[in-house]
Formats: C-alpha cells, structure tokens, sequence
C-alpha cells in the first residue's frame, strides 16, 4: 500500500506528485505565484502522470486513473477476503485484520487514495465477506483474548528507530529528555498557581516541547531532505523552552511570550498541568 514502486500508489496511471507548475513552468511566469521572495513552492497543480522512472512524464488523464482506483480496491479486498478464508481454519472467531496508514497516504502522496478508500467500502458493502469495524468494536464482540507483549518497532527503514536517532541526530534527546524533566518539576511546582500570566508561560513551554519533540525533524535529518530547516527548527523550541525557563525566576517579559504564542500557536486548548508529578 505504502511503496511508491511496487504498491497501488507508484501505479503509472496515479497522477505524480513531484510534478508540479511552481518548478514546471517558466520563472517568469509562474514568480507571480510562488513565494514573495521567489522560492519555488508547491502549487497543487499537477498535470502529469507517473509514467515511469526518470523525467519523462505523460498527461494525467483523471477517468483512468480513478479507473485504476476501482481496480485496486477490488484487489486489496479479494486478497483481505483470501486472508480471512486462510486464518479462518485457525481460528475460533473471524480474524481482525488490522490496517493503519498515515493519513496523509490518501489524497497527499496518492491523490487517488480517497477515491480507493471510497471503492472498498463499496466492495465491502457489496460482497459482505470483509466488514469494517474498529478494534474496539471487535474487542466489545470478543472480549477474552491472548495476552501478548508486541516487540519494539517502527515503520522506518528495517523496522527499528534508526531513521529517528543515529549519529546524525542523536544530539537532540538529550535537550528533549531534560526539557520533559523541567516541565514536569515546573509543573508540580506550580499545581495550584492563579496568575494567569505564570500559567500562560508554562503553556507556552509545553507548546515549545512538543514543537522539538516532533518526529519529523529528526526524520528529514536523517533524510537529508531538509537538514537545515529540520535542524533549525529544533534548536528554536529548544532555545525558546530554555527562555521561557528562565524567565520562571528572573521574571516574566510578556512581549516575549505573547511573541511566541502568536508564532507557535498550536493547541490552543493546552494545559501544563498534565506533567503535574503526583
């Protein structure tokens, strides 16, 4: 489902995603469009299909391409139906075949990912043999089961953690486990503070916190898609976390902080309090 060469999205047919007008088309023309300071960016206009490896791509054509979408579901649902057959002679209850994908899979990189996800639901409404369901749902039908302790794994490369800390990235975990260590203690400390403008620093912090914690910055490290953006980006909550840290004792600059919750705005809702240490 995943591989872009041999799963359903690296299909020829399957619009590409890396062709886009804002580095098709002529700087000239497309600069009006782009960034103010001229920097190529995704438009969402794409007008080519994969095709094949290399650069030469052929017109998208949107009524194949979905046709294949058809094809595909009808297939990702026949082989789940031989599945299901297969682990049913081994089992006392019908087998829960679990899927998780990033979300991002359908309609980001696979444009033609909503469209599949659409066709299977129909196959599945149509043939009756695979049905949809949650594993809570299959946990509330069936609730006595095995007892087992799933080894440590990843989606990554090889199935480990190497793609998130090797010797390229490993510096930031250091910064990020004593980052949690602080916003625990500094929450504990401040269990029960009325000032609005204490409680709005420690809510910032978290902010920062989860900021650097983000996979993806270690991620396009590794990758070497974005190194200077990935890493700039996690010294900046790493800096912004100790700032805020030391305004707690030598006394809260609220430019600065109502600076920093307009640029890293996230998760309006959030509270410090869920690091209080009980």
């Amino acid at each position: 489902m995943w591989s872009s060469i041999s799963g359903y999205p690296g299909d020829p047919d399957y619009r590409d995603f890396y062709r886009d007008i804002g580095y098709d088309l002529d700087f000239d023309y497309i600069s009006p469009y782009i960034c103010p300071d001229g920097t190529r960016v995704f438009t969402g206009l794409k007008y080519h299909r994969i095709t094949a490896q290399g650069g030469y791509k052929e017109v998208y054509k949107p009524k194949i391409a979905f046709e294949r979408a058809r094809e595909h579901a009808s297939n990702f649902h026949f082989n789940r139906e031989k599945q299901i057959e297969h682990l049913a002679n081994y089992m006392d209850r019908p087998p829960l075949i679990v899927s998780p994908y990033d979300a991002e899979l359908f309609g980001h990189w696979w444009f033609e990912g909503p469209e599949f996800i659409y066709n299977l639901f129909k196959e599945m409404h149509k043939n009756g043999v695979v049905e949809p369901i949650t594993p809570r749902e299959y946990l509330e039908i069936y609730p006595t089961n095995q007892m087992i302790h799933p080894s440590p794994s990843s989606w990554g490369k090889d199935g480990y953690f190497d793609v998130w800390i090797n010797p390229q990235n490993d510096w930031i975990y250091p910064h990020l486990h004593k980052m949690a260590d602080t916003m625990q203690t500094l929450a504990t400390r401040f269990r029960n503070e009325t000032d609005p403008l204490v409680c709005r620093l420690l809510d910032q912090m978290n902010r920062e916190l989860l900021l650097a914690q983000a996979s993806d910055w270690a991620f396009l490290i590794t990758t070497g898609t974005a190194v200077e953006y990935a890493t700039k980006r996690t010294r900046e909550h790493i800096a912004d976390f100790i700032r805020l840290t030391d305004m707690i004792e030598r006394g809260i600059d609220e430019t600065v902080l109502s600076d920093l919750e307009e640029r890293h705005s996230l998760f309006e809702g959030i509270h410090f309090g869920i690091w209080i240490r009980d």
